[in-house]
Formats: structure tokens, C-alpha cells, sequence
């Protein structure tokens, strides 16, 4: 599988993918435990955590739009942490003319500072560290088996389902599809029904394939 590297290893970033990748999940999980453990109140604490997520970003050398792009899962979390000193009860204050929750106003900034931080955090991990190499550092720390398996599943079918969609791309080009307007949203539809099909058909194929050789008596592929 292709690296989530965004550029190209400089010296720090070489540092990093060379490391052992169950040394840096053990890591991300340690800082993420540490960041929500510390109170809410401490300021500097997170600054400073800020800042070595940053160093580490850097050093990755993660371009600004990789990093807010893949920061969009965080989306639900920061709707929540905003809804947050609106329907908290306790105490209110004042803020632009709103009446705001003081304790939905913590939670809020909590939530938000604590999340964020470990998911940039992970952001370097799988900016520095092979998809493949992530599942056989899981499968050292002696996580059940099941779970590895479906992550290494669907890791590899995200690259099928990817391949799919590039070729149906293509043949909707090469016959003069232009994805613009509402007009165009029944073909979108019945491509991504087409590529759900063609996706749970191979998927079948592989399941059938992985029986004939004794996936389920094995206890492996």
C-alpha cells in the first residue's frame, strides 16, 4: 500500500517512518491518555501540547490542506462542543449578547481542545507509518484477532473501492459526463449503486475464495 506520507521524507521525517510503528502507537495512545487526563482549567498544558503536535507535524512535513482534510472527521465533534453552552444547564454569562452555560462552555472547550489534540497526534502517526505496518503493530499488542483482520480488510478494499471508482470515472468521461448541476445527480446515484454492486460482488468472490481454503478452520486468511 502507498504511504499517507504527504511530501518527501526530509531528515525528521525519515527519523520518524523509521521508527518502530508499534513504539509510535504506543506513543499516540499515551499522549492521547495524558491529554484527557489533564484538566480542562490548565492552560498551558495544552499549549504546550499544541506545540509538540506541531513540532511533530512539521517534522512529518504534512501539508496544511492534508492536515484539514483529514482533520474533517473531527466535523461531529466540534458541532457538538459549539451546541455545548446552549443547552447546558447551570450558571449563564453573557457573550455577544447571548446567554450562554459557564459549564457548557468548559465542556465545550474541553471536548474540542482534548479531540483535537489526538487527532492531529494520530494524523502524524499515519502520515509516518505504512497502513500494513499499523495492522502488524495491533496484532504485537496482542489485540484480538477479529479486529485486526476487519481493519486489514477494509484497508485493502478502501484501495479496491477507490480503483473501481477511477475506472467508472473514466468511462463516464470518455463519453463527455460532466458532474455539474442537479441534472447530473440520478447518474451520480446510479454510480455509486453501480459501484456498491460491483464492490459487494467481489467482495462475495473473496469470501468464497478464502472458504475454499479453510479461512474459518484456520483462523486466518
Amino acid at each position: 500500500m502507498r504511504s499517507f506520507a504527504a511530501l518527501p521524507a526530509a531528515p525528521g521525517a525519515r527519523g520518524l517512518r523509521t521508527a518502530s510503528p508499534r513504539l509510535k502507537l504506543l506513543a499516540v495512545l499515551a499522549f492521547a491518555i495524558v491529554v484527557v487526563a489533564t484538566p480542562r482549567e490548565w492552560f498551558a498544558a495544552f499549549a504546550v501540547y499544541a506545540l509538540i503536535v506541531a513540532g511533530f507535524l512539521i517534522a512529518a512535513r504534512v501539508k496544511p490542506r492534508t492536515l484539514l482534510a483529514r482533520m474533517g472527521i473531527e466535523i461531529p465533534f466540534v458541532v457538538f462542543a459549539m451546541l455545548m453552552p446552549f443547552v447546558a444547564s447551570g450558571p449563564r454569562v453573557e457573550v455577544w449578547g447571548l446567554q450562554l452555560s459557564v459549564e457548557g462552555l468548559w465542556g465545550g472547550w474541553g471536548l474540542l481542545a482534548k479531540a483535537t489534540l489526538a487527532l492531529m497526534a494520530s494524523i502524524v502517526l499515519v502520515s509516518t507509518t505504512e497502513p500494513r505496518a499499523i495492522i502488524l503493530a495491533l496484532e504485537q499488542l496482542r489485540l484480538p484477532r477479529e479486529l485486526t483482520a476487519i481493519a486489514a480488510f477494509m484497508l485493502r478494499y478502501l484501495d479496491v473501492i477507490t480503483g473501481e471508482w477511477k475506472r467508472m470515472r473514466v468511462a463516464q468521461d470518455s463519453r463527455g459526463f460532466g458532474a455539474g448541476g442537479y441534472r447530473s445527480w440520478p447518474v451520480l446515484a446510479r454510480g455509486v449503486g453501480a459501484l456498491f454492486a460491483r464492490s459487494h460482488g467481489r467482495g462475495e468472490r473473496v469470501h468464497l475464495a478464502m472458504l475454499s481454503r479453510g479461512y474459518l478452520e484456520a483462523g486466518r486468511a
